[in-house]
C-alpha cells in the first residue's frame, strides 16, 4: 500500500485513507470534508493523527498510512501500513467492551477507558499491511 500523497482522501466505497509515514517533517491538512464532517490529519514518520470535527479519532506511533478507514456505531475497521510495529489509539464509546482482530486473528476483548480510548499494538514491517477490526461486543 503506498503512502497517501495528498495526506487524506475519500474513497469510492465511502471510507477515507490518510497518513504518510515516509515524511521526514510534520505535515498537516485541515478542513477536509467527508460525508458532512471536517477532518484534520497530521502525519510524518513519528506520528499520524486524525481528528473529526475537532475531536480525536485515531493516532499511531510511529506514523502510518491508513486505508479504508470506517468508523460506525459498531466500531472501526481499517488497513494499516508502517515501517515497524505500531501503537494505535482510537476513539470509541466510553467504558465499552470491544473485540479486536488483526488480519482475521482475534487479539481478544478490550475495554475502553472512561474517555473512550482503546490502545492496540500491531506488528508491522515495511511493505506489509495489516487489517484491523475493532467491534463492539
Amino acid at each position: 500500500m503506498p503512502v497517501i500523497e495528498e495526506l487524506i482522501r475519500s474513497e469510492a466505497d465511502g471510507s477515507i485513507s490518510f497518513g504518510n509515514n515516509k515524511l521526514n517533517k510534520k505535515s498537516k491538512l485541515d478542513n477536509f470534508e467527508h460525508k458532512g464532517d471536517l477532518y484534520k490529519v497530521k502525519t510524518y514518520s513519528e506520528i499520524t493523527k486524525l481528528e473529526r470535527n475537532g475531536m480525536f479519532v485515531y493516532e499511531s506511533v510511529p506514523g502510518t498510512a491508513v486505508t479504508g478507514f470506517v468508523a460506525a456505531d459498531w466500531g472501526v475497521e481499517f488497513q494499516v501500513e508502517g515501517d515497524k510495529d505500531v501503537q494505535i489509539t482510537v476513539q470509541l464509546e466510553d467504558d465499552t467492551e470491544y473485540t479486536v482482530t488483526v488480519d482475521g486473528v482475534s487479539a481478544g476483548g478490550m475495554t475502553t477507558n472512561m474517555s473512550g480510548k482503546l490502545n492496540v499494538s500491531v506488528e508491522l514491517s515495511e511493505g506489509v499491511t495489516a487489517k484491523v477490526r475493532i467491534e463492539k461486543r
